[in-house]
């Protein structure tokens, strides 16, 4: 019998596009990714040879289980350079990516039918990390109207004796766009200094093509921030990732952390400190790259009739208005892929409130894009209106 703790968990349906999508290609069909947020490029030069340095030099044992105190301590120079905001580095935590240490900080900050409000729509797996846990996700929905942005008084209508989080992820996944500086210091007045703790997915910081993000940290201590390499760095397939959290919550994450994960990658935590130290002209050149590829995507959609009311400017997506074409993005987006060989990631899979979106990703070439666009161009012409289609 499988556990009753995965009752309730969903799959992550983007993965399930990719998934298919690898079985048409090795069938030969040549399908143009647009569903995954993982940057085409490789690791930049100072991390690879950061790699094999610490192989040649030995750095293949454990480490710190918090991480290599070095590394710690640019992550600290790190947001005191980029924010303005003073970190110690025993507040924290390095993990094998963001997602184990999300797991931690959950399980030290939850007990059974505590609640984190969260966005919808949201990234796909936060609700599972709550749930696993046995969290209950609280969700407020946000708008395209307002560029995805929450409404502070719509949090505020969710908080109760039980709401132990508020959940932000600026620049978001999957829609791309920020959280306004004001609407930060809204939500932050909400958690101080009794109320719930804000937890702040900072991922794709960094990634920002107009306007400015903004850390938690800036605002309140009351916080948590999850952060990482993956997306900034392209550095998903090495995994390395970082948690910063108050100090009365280190201790208890580190006894998680010995006992589930150990430590963090000893080679790829040099890598990180590289990283931070040396990668800024890579990370500069890819941001450029990122934004004229955002540019192209965005102008193409709406010229395909797809509504973007407020353009993205962070990440690397642009969550699209497609309800003119389905009221099921599921099976819109397997349509997509099976007809027009284009991966997109159906909008319901980060939420209710997603229903009716397509999310594309411009990780992916400008030549790949804009084929990807033309595939989609001809599906559109012709496909036939199905006005019969309804949700799932």
């Amino acid at each position: 019998m499988i556990s009753r703790r995965l009752d309730g968990i969903s799959s992550f349906i983007v993965m399930d596009v990719l998934e298919r999508a690898h079985e048409m290609e090795r069938g030969g069909t040549h399908v143009i990714h647009l569903e995954v947020g993982e940057p085409d490029f490789d690791a930049p030069q100072c991390v690879n040879d950061a790699c094999c340095k610490a192989l040649k030099d030995g750095h293949t044992h454990y480490t710190h289980s918090l991480g290599l105190l070095e590394l710690r301590e640019a992550i600290c120079e790190y947001y005191g350079d980029t924010y303005g905001v003073s970190v110690d580095p025993g507040q924290v935590v390095v993990g094998s990516g963001t997602s184990p240490v999300m797991f931690c900080l959950f399980a030290v900050l939850l007990n059974p039918g505590d609640q984190v409000i969260i966005s919808d729509p949201h990234y796909a797996c936060y609700p599972n990390f709550i749930k696993f846990v046995d969290g209950l996700p609280v969700t407020v929905p946000v708008f395209e109207e307002d560029g995805f942005q929450y409404r502070p008084e719509a949090i505020r209508e969710k908080i109760t004796e039980k709401t132990r989080g508020i959940f932000i992820n600026s620049p978001s996944n999957p829609t791309g766009n920020l959280l306004s500086a004001d609407r930060m210091r809204a939500i932050a007045a909400m958690a101080a200094p009794e109320g719930p703790f804000v937890i702040s997915d900072e991922i794709y910081h960094g990634l920002v093509y107009e306007g400015k993000e903004h850390s938690i940290l800036e605002f309140t201590e009351h916080a948590f921030v999850l952060n990482g390499f993956s997306k900034l760095h392209a550095m998903t397939g090495l995994r390395l990732g970082y948690l910063i959290a108050p100090k009365a919550f280190i201790r208890p994450i580190q006894k998680i952390q010995q006992n589930f994960f150990i430590s963090a990658n000893a080679v790829i935590q040099k890598a990180g400190i590289a990283a931070l130290k040396e990668a800024g002209s890579d990370v500069a050149r890819m941001k450029e790259t990122y934004n004229k590829r955002r540019l192209f995507m965005i102008d193409r959609l709406k010229a395909l009739g797809f509504g973007i009311t407020v353009p993205p400017t962070g990440a690397f997506y642009v969550f699209a208005n497609a309800r003119h074409l389905s009221g099921d993005s599921y099976r819109l987006a397997f349509d997509i892929l099976e007809k027009a060989h284009v991966g997109v990631a159906p909008g319901i899979d980060f939420g209710r409130h997603g229903e009716g979106y397509l999310r594309f990703s411009y990780a992916n070439s400008l030549e790949n894009i804009e084929e990807g666009m033309n595939r989609i161009e001809a599906y559109l012409l012709r496909r036939p209106p199905l006005q019969s289609e309804t949700p799932r």
